[in-house]
């Protein structure tokens, strides 16, 4: 491979330390932008990652708890996983959002897009909020032990506030959301449902 440039970094060769289905760790032989010699290891993902809050007329949101492998913790967080990147996000998360929860949803606001950790990895994660709710029947993937529950949208925040979710995708999508709905950016009725539970948690 030729030597090539990266924003100021010069990147001298690359190697694939680590490869599966799902991401890659590329090491990079780099010159720094202060022009000393270094190492620049890189996780690369092959999907996107998808994060779904749904909440119901009640003002209720789904909640799935699962364990989670790399911090050997137990976690509660809004419905989530990854989308293949040729699909549209917006599939993805319908998906996803059935096979957690066994919920569809009529209607659907993207409401956030970010880097999840950009000094170690180009994962992107896009997320959404899905209301106008029918329930199903989950069918999650044979690996995933989960389960549901639901709490009220305000609930979540104060979860949220007190460190008890620690799942950035939910903790993004529950300060979105709340800030969208104090700016009244979210149309009817969801708007309404989201005020409501929240001005009557801190009245």
């Amino acid at each position: 491979m030729t030597t090539h440039k990266i924003g100021p970094w010069t990147v001298k060769s690359t190697n694939v330390a680590f490869d599966n289905p799902w991401i890659s760790v590329i090491d990079h032989d780099v010159v720094h932008p202060d022009g000393s010699d270094g190492e620049y290891g890189v996780v690369r993902f092959k999907h996107l990652a998808i994060g779904v809050l749904p909440i119901d007329a009640a003002g209720c949101v789904r909640l799935v708890g699962q364990h989670r492998f790399p911090h050997d913790a137990y976690s509660w967080e809004a419905p989530e996983g990854g989308g293949a990147l040729s699909e549209s996000p917006l599939d993805a998360a319908k998906r996803e959002l059935h096979e957690e929860t066994g919920l569809t949803a009529r209607q659907w606001e993207e409401v956030a897009a970010f880097d999840i950790s950009n000094s170690v990895s180009d994962e992107q994660a896009v997320c959404f909020l899905a209301w106008d709710l029918d329930e199903g029947e989950a069918s999650p993937e044979p690996s995933e032990v989960l389960k549901c529950k639901k709490v009220r949208f305000g609930a979540l925040l104060e979860m949220v506030l007190a460190g008890e979710i620690r799942d950035s995708l939910t903790i993004v999508m529950t300060f979105a959301i709340y800030i969208k709905a104090l700016r009244r950016e979210l149309p009817e009725p969801i708007l309404g449902v989201i005020l409501e539970d929240v001005c009557r948690r801190v009245e």
